[in-house]
């Protein structure tokens, strides 16, 4: 008897479901809602502007101007200020930050740690407060005329002004370090239960000091998560807008223009919606650039 062979083109294909876009619709159907559209919108409209015919009271309608709404906001002096202004946030408050989420995180997962569900709550609890009652909250701690902490500073002979234009930065940046440090700690913490105890174990075994284990074992373990904690507080510090804008209508040293988000919210406010789309773009794109040349610096010794 011989065998009857399939023709190739008769081969049963394998059926094409659904069941794929069924499980990723509850994702995909926002994502593009609310995160592409927005950002495909806010690029066309940074590429146009907005002109008016008739007189002061006639139509208005959309016109393409190209990079004329970017080459605009670059001029700008604001923009140059705004964004070396954060980008010196960055250097300093991300470090200090995240030095003491990491601090907190090896005392939590040391052996000599006790009650670490309630000192894991204590370290969140600043994270789930609102951003702008936590600002409302340190401003009343920072204004001279009602602030026991000025007070009792005042009367130690230190005379700072921690609301005016050379502490404003720095008074802000406590804030995002208190609001933020616990959630980051959270993020280390769990990187630090999934290293296998018995790495540490057979150091200690070898006589290394828990100084040691935690410097040369732990830290270099979990450095993805270092990695990403760092690349969560550029894309963090660069959307700065609460604390800055709550400290505006308590001290003068914060002008509308304090920071780029800032800025943006002020051109928006003004009507100016194209010039506000662009300097949205541009955000976005030393956003991702920094936080790409972090990510290349960090992965250098891995390669």
């Amino acid at each position: 008897m011989i065998p009857t062979r399939t023709p190739a083109g008769a081969r049963r294909r394998p059926r094409r479901t659904l069941a794929p876009y069924a499980f990723l619709a509850p994702f995909l159907i926002p994502f593009v809602l609310f995160t592409l559209a927005p950002v495909g919108y806010a690029f066309w409209q940074s590429l146009h502007r907005t002109e008016r015919t008739g007189g002061t009271f006639g139509r208005t309608h959309s016109v393409f101007a190209g990079s004329d709404q970017y080459a605009a906001v670059v001029k700008e002096p604001f923009f140059a200020d705004s964004v070396l202004r954060v980008v010196g946030f960055a250097l300093v408050q991300i470090p200090v930050m995240l030095l003491l989420a990491l601090v907190l995180a090896l005392l939590l997962d040391s052996a000599v740690a006790r009650a670490k569900r309630f000192f894991r709550l204590v370290y969140f609890v600043p994270y789930g407060i609102p951003g702008v009652v936590a600002a409302l909250m340190w401003a009343f701690l920072y204004d001279p005329r009602l602030s026991p902490v000025v007070d009792l500073l005042h009367s130690a002979g230190t005379h700072v002004d921690l609301l005016g234009p050379g502490a404003i930065l720095w008074s802000i940046g406590n804030v995002v370090t208190w609001t933020y440090t616990g959630y980051n700690m959270l993020i280390l913490y769990a990187a630090l239960q999934a290293v296998p105890a018995d790495i540490g174990e057979a150091a200690r075994v070898d006589g290394a000091s828990g100084w040691t284990v935690a410097l040369r074992i732990k830290i270099p373990i979990i450095r993805p998560a270092l990695v990403l904690t760092g690349v969560f507080s550029i894309i963090g510090t660069f959307q700065l807008f609460t604390e800055p804008q709550v400290f505006r209508s308590i001290a003068t040293s914060v002008t509308s223009t304090y920071t780029p988000n800032l800025a943006a919210y002020s051109l928006a406010s003004g009507d100016n919606y194209s010039e506000a789309a662009a300097l949205s773009v541009l955000l976005a794109v030393v956003t991702f650039a920094l936080s790409f040349a972090f990510l290349r610096f960090t992965s250098r010794g891995q390669a």
